[in-house]
């Protein structure tokens, strides 16, 4: 299996199943976001259940997040990946109540491979227009 596959089986097992239990098959134990603006995260490397954290935080805020990749680009250690991300506020974001409202958003991950399994990612997206769609901008 090439590194795209495995990067969009994990995306949708990990990210749009919710399949917390699949993350070791995906991510190696040391797992570093690069970049990644406003991430909590952002800086760190991260060991599996600190990995599993981090989805709870996300999915706090969106239980129903998925993303749908739109383009991929495979190289030797790394896959990048352009989506969309779609979701609807029903959880506490930024110390704020839930909005209930819907985003639709897009971004660009980079992510980084070392012994066959994701060990990170250098990501950018647009959070401003999420705030405008929240009604906090």
């Amino acid at each position: 299996m090439n590194k795209e596959q495995f990067l969009r089986e994990f995306m949708t097992a990990v990210w749009n199943e919710q399949r917390f239990d699949k993350v070791e098959k995906y991510v190696h134990k040391h797992y570093t976001i690069h970049l990644d603006t406003t991430d909590p995260w952002e800086g760190k490397t991260i060991d599996h259940n600190e990995f599993i954290k981090r989805l709870r935080f996300s999915f706090d805020s969106f239980p129903d997040m998925h993303f749908e990749i739109t383009s991929a680009i495979e190289e030797e250690s790394h896959v990048a990946i352009s989506w969309i991300l779609t979701g609807t506020n029903l959880g506490m974001i930024a110390g704020f109540p839930p909005t209930k409202r819907a985003i639709n958003t897009t971004g660009f991950t980079i992510y980084h491979f070392t012994d066959g399994l994701i060990s990170g990612h250098t990501q950018v997206f647009d959070r401003t227009t999420v705030m405008k769609q929240l009604g906090f901008a």
